[in-house]
């Protein structure tokens, strides 16, 4: 129901909005974030504290930190830099998981 919540609630949104960000599950040392984008939206520059996972399910992001700029297209992954401030744009509508937790 998570996702169908985020997708309704992007559907009501401008381009000029941030992208949708909902909780999907959360465990001791982990959390599963859901992200919907419409086409040219952004998620404004932040740094991941923790290991953290991007999943693109549908459409394409753009990834951007000082020292890398990758394309995740559809049912690709990346692993994202840790203390490193970076930003996602969406090339194309997309729907994207978050995999964050702690390494044992």
């Amino acid at each position: 129901m998570i996702i169908k919540e985020a997708l309704a609630e992007l559907a009501e949104l401008a381009v000029t909005a941030s992208p949708v960000v909902k909780l999907m599950h959360t465990g001791i040392a982990f959390n599963v974030i859901v992200l919907a984008f419409k086409k040219d939206m952004i998620l404004k520059e932040h740094k991941s504290i923790v290991p953290t996972k991007l999943i693109v399910f549908d459409g394409k992001i753009k990834f951007a930190s000082t020292d890398l700029q990758k394309i995740i297209d559809k049912y690709d992954e990346l692993e994202i830099p840790l203390e490193k401030i970076y930003s996602l744009e969406a090339l194309e509508d997309a729907l994207c998981l978050l995999i964050q937790g702690y390494r044992n």
